[in-house]
């Protein structure tokens, strides 16, 4: 095949000495790439690992297994195989079949590639694919990161074919008299891409003359415009955690391309992108405009979107902040979702260190770590008392947060708050003995 050939060497596609895994379905494409890297493995010295997922969707799929295998122990390739139970991952997490075949393929490609035992995983998608792709994109109301279809190299995963037509392949796969078994399952128009496939493009391709082609060749133009955008894109200022992501609000005075993406980038960073459809990015920049602080936002797949200050946060799965009260003693306490406060009790007293710093007799004994409670009056350090709810709203606490702080306490009186002040009550003086010192690991 002349077109992976040229593909190959122009975009360097391989580096000498790597593991590359292909993955092998049985089916006339996968067969081809299978045997077209296998017969020039030597020429771009590479090692060659046949990989193959059973999803359990068919009755023939443990045949079709057996059918890869017996191919690659003739041709002296290294073959894994792997199965999954893609209906009930469909089952489980609410997926068409299609999706779930998907999730649980590409599930097991990852792990190969994060354990190191393949170094990049080759796909046998072509032009037709591609041509597929772009469409289905576009029915489902993608924009233009949609419209450029599938990439050639993305992260560790390479398309070789991308670029190639299907009469090239069976004609690379009729002269090298390669075997390959009929994929049943294809002719199945209830999968999306079996419709387009079997139904909607035969009548494209009779009325409009290189449909394919013309498909590829717009995603080639939606993708040197879209990566144009990204690269101009500024995400320096976005704070990135696990399961959160904080976007100044300064950020949605740029142009609505470079917000679309800036939203669409956090969302695939929290893994969530799926569920989340236009109408939610533009509520989210209504939300910058007019909402008020504190207001939140619910989105599918438990995702949601805070107006906090000056950022507008999005988290995915966000935690549930209880605790149980404890006294005050030496030692360190953890406290679920915010962290560790570590007590020390000091005879050396320094007034002018950064710790917070207490005199013990000044604590009462019944004194607590406890969540903050409705009605709660704090004195801060330097005088001035006020309820707590006004003093974390003066230093923009964030109002999510705000029940995950822990705060020191006898009654309705607040003594402490963890990580950020100490009351006016508590402080040292010249006649403090004893002291206990806080510092804080924090995990908010």
């Amino acid at each position: 095949m002349l077109t992976v050939s040229k593909i190959i060497k122009n975009n360097n596609l391989f580096k000498s000495g790597e593991v590359v895994g292909v993955a092998v379905s049985g089916g006339i494409d996968s067969m081809s790439l299978l045997h077209f890297l296998n017969e020039n493995k030597t020429k771009l010295n590479i090692e060659l690992v046949a990989i193959m997922v059973d999803h359990k969707m068919r009755e023939n799929s443990a045949s079709e297994v057996e059918f890869v295998k017996d191919y690659c122990k003739k041709n002296k390739i290294k073959f894994n195989k792997f199965q999954v139970d893609a209906l009930a991952l469909a089952e489980e997490h609410k997926l068409t079949k299609e999706e779930a075949a998907r999730k649980a393929r590409y599930g097991v490609f990852d792990a190969l590639i994060a354990k190191g035992i393949v170094d990049k995983i080759c796909l046998g998608h072509h032009v037709s694919d591609q041509a597929e792709t772009v469409l289905l994109n576009l029915f489902r109301g993608a924009g233009l990161s949609g419209a450029k279809g599938m990439e050639l190299v993305r992260d560790n995963y390479i398309r070789p074919m991308l670029y190639t037509t299907k009469l090239e392949i069976q004609n690379y796969a009729k002269a090298n008299d390669i075997p390959f078994i009929v994929d049943e399952s294809n002719l199945d128009n209830e999968f999306s891409r079996n419709y387009l496939r079997n139904v909607i493009m035969p009548q494209l391709k009779e009325r409009f003359k290189g449909v394919e082609n013309n498909l590829v060749s717009f995603s080639k133009i939606a993708k040197t415009d879209d990566d144009y955008i990204n690269n101009i894109m500024n995400i320096d200022a976005i704070i990135k955690d696990d399961y959160i992501v904080r976007i100044p609000v300064s950020y949605f005075v740029y142009p609505e391309s470079i917000i679309n993406r800036m939203l669409r980038h956090c969302f695939e960073y929290l893994g969530v992108s799926k569920d989340v459809e236009k109408k939610h990015i533009e509520i989210i920049k209504e939300m910058v405009k007019d909402a008020v602080n504190g207001i939140k936002l619910n989105l599918p797949n438990k995702v949601n979107v805070h107006k906090e200050y000056d950022y507008i946060t999005i988290i995915a799965n966000e935690k549930k902040y209880k605790f149980e009260e404890q006294e005050l003693k030496s030692g360190t306490i953890n406290i679920k979702n915010f962290g560790k406060i570590t007590v020390k009790r000091t005879y050396d007293i320094d007034v002018a260190q950064k710790d917070h710093i207490v005199d013990v007799k000044k604590v009462p004994s019944n004194a607590v770590w406890r969540p903050r409670r409705e009605g709660d009056m704090f004195t801060k350090f330097g005088g001035g008392t006020k309820k707590l709810k006004d003093y974390l709203i003066d230093k923009k606490i964030p109002n999510r947060l705000r029940d995950a702080m822990p705060v020191l306490a006898v009654g309705s009186q607040v003594l402490i708050v963890a990580g950020q002040d100490i009351s006016e009550q508590v402080k040292v003086d010249v006649n403090t003995k004893a002291a206990y010192i806080l510092t804080y690991n924090i995990k908010l």
